[in-house]
């Protein structure tokens, strides 16, 4: 068994009255650990939680794929108090709660601008959702960056329509909806599993942010990037309840203040990073780290309307029939939040 990154709260006590403090203990899970940059982020972010809590914490991190454990099935894990706080791959855990899925619906919301509406008017209710059903809180809400097409193909891919037939992955139900509206032939896979299907030619195409695909090495399998935004890759840190009530309500708000911080620098990067990431992937001489070789295609117009277009024939009936049907109240609530915000209602 690998062992867990072990953050030890004694190495940022500050003061004889915090050290006095029994520890208290936080099981923390991440990201993929291909996700590099994420991870990072996340390392540096509990390592320094103590200090900025004042609290003396007992951390323990881990990413995901690093301790075995498949993204779609977080939620669980956190109902079951298997672990204290989990990176949450939104999208992939719809199989269990599908109005998560609804905060980043394919087409509904393709720039950052949108997705921050998005979140902000449906954080309330997925956080009440999360919690009725799953004994788990929002301690923050963030995206990778928009949602691109990277294809290892004869030819580059220049056009919606040159995805017809061709295996593409899909990580949300939304977006599957959308790749079986134009042609393709979705594949359910999570981000560890997308570099070795497109070496290995299981799959033609991968969706994920440029940020994603450049850390992840995507440019060694894929020779081009189509890059049609279709959403923000819509990620949370979410607390198991058991873990949230260990704390006192003056340490909660700490708590808080500190997931807040690191909910801002997730979306901070996940802007600035996008156009350097593609810089990178396609060997351009403004990249200051490793370069590919990957050409990177031109939208056409026409493109941008035939997602406008799938989103109300085809994604958002999915939706709606998905959801309601595990929830009767979805698509009322999804209307009076996210849908308000971004200008969409669900018949």
């Amino acid at each position: 068994m690998l062992r867990p990154f072990a953050l030890a709260a004694a190495l940022c006590l500050v003061g004889p009255a915090f050290a006095q403090q029994p520890p208290i203990p936080l099981r923390a899970v991440g990201h993929f650990s291909q996700n590099t940059k994420q991870i990072e982020i996340e390392k540096a972010f509990y390592a320094a939680l103590p200090s900025e809590t004042g609290m003396n914490l007992a951390i323990t991190f881990n990413p995901m794929d690093q301790i075995g454990l498949q993204a779609a099935d977080a939620l669980r894990h956190l109902r079951s108090g298997a672990f204290d706080v989990m990176a949450v791959l939104i999208g992939q855990v719809a199989r269990d709660e599908p109005f998560f899925d609804g905060m980043d619906i394919i087409g509904v919301s393709t720039n950052v601008s949108d997705l921050r509406q998005a979140v902000a008017a449906g954080r309330d209710a997925v956080d009440k959702r999360l919690q009725e059903r799953f004994n788990a809180k929002v301690m923050a809400i963030w995206p990778f960056g928009p949602q691109y097409f990277f294809c290892n193909t004869p030819t580059p891919i220049k056009s919606i329509g040159d995805l017809k037939a061709l295996k593409v992955r899909s990580y949300t139900p939304s977006m599957t909806a959308l790749l079986q509206h134009v042609g393709a032939i979705p594949v359910t896979l999570q981000f560890s599993e997308v570099y070795p299907a497109l070496q290995r030619g299981v799959v033609a195409c991968g969706v994920t942010s440029a940020v994603s695909a450049y850390a992840g090495n995507w440019g060694e399998v894929t020779n081009s990037v189509f890059p049609l935004s279709v959403a923000g890759g819509v990620q949370g840190h979410f607390m198991s309840l058991a873990a949230w009530r260990r704390f006192t309500p003056e340490q909660q708000a700490a708590l808080t203040k500190a997931y807040q911080k690191l909910e801002q620098q997730f979306w901070d990067f996940a802007e600035v990073n996008d156009g350097q990431s593609l810089a990178c992937l396609a060997g351009k001489a403004e990249c200051a780290g490793r370069k590919f070789t990957s050409t990177i295609s031109a939208v056409p117009a026409e493109d941008d309307a035939k997602v406008r277009e799938a989103v109300g024939s085809v994604v958002l009936p999915s939706f709606r029939d998905s959801c309601n049907r595990v929830w009767a109240e979805c698509t009322q609530v999804w209307n009076a939040t996210i849908g308000k915000a971004r200008g969409y209602s669900i018949q």
